[in-house]
């Protein structure tokens, strides 16, 4: 056993590196890769509001449910696999690591393609559901029907990009999507302003983004450095299934959880919008430019705590707390001193922010700033939160890492949707963010605390100590 130990960590600098230099190589590239794919929407939203306008936007909002159930698939299947891959990696069974790989990529290519064909047989009541008006669904459909075609590529994605960078190739994983990002970006004008395509160019530039992602990361199959994939991995087998989705299972539920969020937020939006002065329009389109902008900071943040994950997995099956718990520290301050930041620019420079996405009525100017100010008011303690959630799905404790993923998006932040507006009015919506953003952290810091010395009970062996110390290097991430 002890021999076992000592050979699988003189394989993988994970557990001998400087923890400040591993971060580095896993946390920046997971922070681009995270970045550019929400810049996906963010593109969308930029083109789409100065060529099309903001019923333009107001039907990204609509169907941006929709493609958060994507990334919930993915995230479900590729921060499992990443999980189960570290974890197994750490106790030297590559065989179990590489069975898990194989049968994630071939789940996430099934429920791509189940997603699609739910998608597009009920686009429009879907489109009601998630609060479209009468001025945005049409454009909702025409975004929509094609949009749905990429959803399989973009499952493989985000669960590739995962897996990717816990092998290993974080760089790898940042470029898949890079590339993607910037066919994207060069597409939309073209055919917004160039072949006045509107909504539909939009959609288009964004799945032929996916498709070259997908290719990218597809051709990894052969280049995997700590495994081994065989054609016979690819066959499901329903106890590795369950596994690597028991340990993708918060990432899913706390996308699962915008989702309901969003929906719910839009229709609350639309309902008690059209009771004020701005009507319905404004509130859901200046709602859901406010969430794209925050999903766009949360991105770093997320990128941080994930690049951390195969550090936080492998350290933790193999025995060595201190590291582990080393780790867990230094990604907590580094998120609070990026939500720190975000924080400064929602509050002081708002107007800036929302210019980038075009101009529109006072009206729509002054809700826009006030979602943004209020809505964002206590995002500093996201980074603790999702930090938090993170660790306890690195280490394998699922149950944990739900509670904590889904407090904010389905304890606190819905019923403060739905009980506010009753008293206060639209502005109810708004208000909700900073009271589920409080509570989550309260929670967040109260479970950490009553699990921290369960999960170090056990001390490392003095083995593998000795192991940390050496600085022999065989495979290196990119």
């Amino acid at each position: 056993m002890n021999e076992t130990l000592t050979t699988k960590n003189k394989e993988n600098p994970l557990g001998y590196e400087p923890i400040g230099k591993l971060l580095i190589k896993f946390s920046v590239p997971s922070i681009i890769a995270l970045v550019v794919n929400a810049l996906y929407n963010i593109v969308d939203q930029i083109f789409i509001g100065r060529g099309v306008g903001f019923l333009g936007n107001g039907a990204t909002n609509v169907i941006l449910p929709l493609t958060m159930v994507v990334i919930a698939l993915g995230l479900l299947v590729g921060d499992g696999c990443a999980a189960y891959l570290s974890l197994h990696l750490g106790k030297g069974d590559k065989e179990a690591a590489a069975k898990g790989v194989g049968n994630a990529i071939t789940l996430s290519i099934i429920l791509g393609i189940v997603l699609a064909v739910f998608s597009i047989v009920l686009l429009e009541p879907l489109c009601h559901l998630f609060g479209a008006t009468e001025n945005i669904l049409p454009y909702a459909l025409d975004y929509g029907k094609i949009i749905i075609i990429g959803f399989p590529f973009s499952v493989i994605n985000c669960a590739l990009s995962g897996i990717i960078r816990a092998d290993g190739s974080p760089r790898y994983s940042m470029m898949g999507m890079i590339m993607g990002c910037i066919v994207n970006i060069i597409l939309n004008p073209i055919f917004i302003f160039g072949l006045h395509w509107g909504v539909a160019g939009s959609a288009l530039a964004t799945i032929i983004g996916q498709i070259l992602n997908s290719g990218y990361y597809l051709l990894y199959l052969r280049k995997f450095k700590s495994i081994n994939v065989q054609k016979a991995y690819f066959k499901l087998k329903s106890g590795i299934i369950i596994k690597v989705c028991s340990l993708g299972i918060s990432s899913f539920i706390t996308q699962i959880a915008v989702v309901a969020m969003i929906a719910i937020s839009n229709n609350v939006m639309v309902k008690y919008g059209a009771m004020s002065v701005y009507g319905a329009d404004i509130p859901i389109t200046t709602m859901g430019i406010t969430m794209k902008v925050n999903q766009m900071i949360m991105a770093i943040v997320l990128g941080i705590a994930t690049g951390a994950q195969p550090i936080l997995g492998y350290n933790y099956g193999a025995g060595n707390m201190e590291r582990t718990k080393k780790t867990f520290k230094i990604i907590v301050v580094a998120a609070t001193i990026c939500m720190g930041l975000a924080f400064i620019g929602f509050q002081c420079l708002p107007n800036a922010i929302l210019s980038i996405f075009g101009t529109e009525s006072e009206l729509y100017t002054e809700f826009a700033v006030k979602c943004l100010r209020i809505f964002l008011l206590f995002c500093i303690l996201n980074g603790f939160q999702m930090c938090t959630g993170i660790f306890f799905q690195a280490i394998g404790k699922p149950v944990q890492a739900t509670l904590v993923s889904v407090s904010r998006q389905i304890v606190f932040i819905i019923p403060a949707t739905l009980i506010l507006p009753v008293f206060i009015g639209v502005d109810g919506a708004l208000w909700a963010g900073p009271v589920a953003d409080g509570l989550a952290f309260v929670l967040a810091a109260v479970i950490l605390k009553m699990q921290w010395k369960k999960i170090f009970a056990v001390a490392p062996k003095a083995e593998t100590h000795e192991i940390f110390n050496r600085k022999e290097q065989v495979l290196t991430p990119e």
